[in-house]
């Protein structure tokens, strides 16, 4: 899979929050720096060229839909930050967040139940 600006991630997580979508419907759905009608245009032509959204036309005028799955799309990009940022290391992932105290002890504990439970 092609990697996604910041953006262009936003937009597909739009695109998954309304199923299909208009231009002007996925415009809508931006709070702040909402981009101009013709960039949000184009990067979602981008997404469709990257394969991650199709388009049915009707006249002149695309209603957009997302073809990749939110969990599709979580699993490939957990996988390349494993791989990029933690030597595909669970380990390495978890001592990150330990140490960023973006997990508690109590956290860790339930975590390691449910591998027990599930063993």
């Amino acid at each position: 899979m092609k990697k996604l600006t910041n953006k262009e991630e936003e937009v597909l997580k739009i695109l998954w929050k309304l199923k299909k979508a208009f231009v002007k419907d996925v415009l809508k759905e931006f709070t702040e720096e909402k981009p101009h009608y013709n960039t949000l245009s184009t990067m979602i032509r981008n997404l469709e060229e990257k394969g991650y959204v199709a388009h049915e036309a009707y006249g002149n005028t695309h209603q957009y839909y997302p073809i990749v799955s939110k969990e599709f799309y979580r699993k490939n990009f957990m996988s390349r930050a494993m791989e990029d940022y933690f030597n595909n290391s669970y380990k390495n992932l978890v001592s990150f967040f330990a140490a960023e105290e973006k997990i508690s002890v109590a956290e860790l504990k339930e975590i390691i139940n449910r591998i027990e439970d599930n063993n």
